[in-house]
């Protein structure tokens, strides 16, 4: 690997005249080919430098929120901003006749990365969005129960509660341990919160709160016994480690692409099982000849190409680097911060630290302090941003580093965690 190489091809691909995609293609090549385990690899510096240098983040600011949305590459703001510019030399041709075409290549690129047919992908806006198609898909009666947790996202958690006043059926939550560290004892509850009623369950691939990864495949193939469908939640765990569709088996998967997969703001992926596309609605109507077509789902009216296109520039930036030296590195990251916090026992992990329970994402709790109040003042004291999180059952920050983070970013996060178990927060 050759560092002027990679900071020619990337470093400087803020300034369109410098884009190659020839040089970036070549880059990339170097990135996978790099010879060491995704576990040796997950500590070099060196290595990760390259990587750091793709984004333009500020780094006068220590951000730990990637997982509310992360920066994006610059060659993929580049090619945004390319597509962009083409969409308005003449936009009623440009865009629609010639850009919009293209999302097709978008499709197949996301049916490599997921293992699965392109025709059960569409390109959505978000995760909420994919989501809110399947949970409000589906026909129910009055009495008819939905099955989830007290730990769902907030947004599905809202849609299903619009569809008891809506429709009448009755949402169930059953809590799980945090952090869940026995897989069959999750299946245990799912299965003992189905009733004769239960007609759909709804599962976060991997938890926003916490980052705890739940057994998916094992729900999924218990309810498809009794005949119940699975609506997965994957917002947080799409390209953040490696799996594919045959891992979950689910028929119903949504994802933000914004988010680790670090494409374009408002980006998404929709997968739906083909031979359930055809009795699946659409938020917005299309036309019947479109019934077990999944493009159907994004029949939303006039839409932008631009942010679509450059998924592909972050598809190949992932792929560059390899999905088992990502999620080893986020381990890494994580890991760094959480042992320099470990030994005191005021601090607690809501997160697993066992392997596959868990990866970049995690929450931590200084006992005795206040979750909001301690995120705010790492915000405003050190210029650290990070997620506070309230929960009935439990409380913490939610820390989520990036590929582009820093060890010396992540030493100075813990070391304001230090202060503040030392001294606490300073008197208002």
């Amino acid at each position: 690997m050759k560092r002027r190489t990679f900071l020619s091809a990337i470093g400087t691909v803020g300034v369109a005249s410098a884009y190659s995609p020839e040089a970036f293609a070549e880059t990339l090549q170097s990135l996978s080919q790099r010879t060491g385990t995704a576990q040796a690899l997950a500590g070099d510096e060196s290595y990760w430098l390259e990587v750091q240098q793709a984004y333009t983040v500020n780094r006068t600011m220590v951000n730990l929120n990637n997982g509310g949305v992360s920066p994006a590459p610059q060659i993929v703001q580049q090619a945004m901003k390319r597509y962009l510019d083409v969409s308005n030399e003449s936009t009623a041709y440009t865009m629609w006749r010639w850009l919009e075409p293209q999302r097709e290549s978008v499709r197949q690129q996301l049916g490599r990365l997921f293992q699965c047919d392109p025709e059960e992908l569409a390109v959505v806006r978000n995760a909420s969005e994919g989501l809110q198609i399947a949970q409000c898909g589906f026909d129910l009666e009055a009495g008819d129960e939905i099955l989830t947790t007290t730990q769902d996202y907030p947004r599905m958690i809202t849609t299903y509660q619009q569809r008891e006043r809506r429709d009448g059926v009755k949402l169930v939550q059953i809590q799980i341990p945090v952090p869940a560290e026995d897989d069959n004892e999750v299946v245990r509850r799912f299965e003992q919160g189905i009733t004769s009623r239960t007609k759909i369950i709804h599962i976060s691939h991997m938890i926003n709160l916490t980052g705890q990864i739940l057994p998916v495949k094992k729900v999924v193939q218990m309810a498809r016994q009794r005949g119940i469908p699975v609506i997965v939640d994957g917002a947080h765990s799409f390209a953040h480690f490696p799996f594919i569709q045959a891992d979950l088996d689910c028929d119903y998967f949504a994802t933000s692409l914004h988010k680790w997969l670090c494409a374009p703001h408002g980006t998404g992926m929709m997968y739906v099982r083909k031979d359930k596309i055809k009795d699946l609605w659409p938020l917005q109507a299309a036309p019947a000849s479109m019934d077990e077509n999944i493009r159907k789902y994004e029949e939303i009216g006039t839409h932008p190409a631009a942010n679509i296109l450059a998924i592909s520039e972050a598809i190949m930036f992932h792929n560059g680097i390899g999905a088992a030296r990502k999620a080893a590195r986020l381990v890494y990251l994580r890991e760094h911060w959480m042992k320099q916090l470990e030994n005191s026992d005021r601090v607690k992990f809501h997160t697993s630290r066992k392997p596959g329970l868990a990866c970049g994402l995690a929450n931590v709790q200084i006992l005795g302090v206040d979750s909001a109040q301690l995120s705010d003042y790492l915000l405003n004291k050190y210029n650290i941003l990070t997620v506070a999180i309230k929960h009935p059952e439990f409380e913490g920050i939610r820390i989520t580093p990036q590929v582009y983070t820093t060890i010396e970013e992540l030493d100075r996060f813990a070391d304001a965690m230090n202060l503040v178990l030392k001294n606490g927060l300073p008197k208002t």
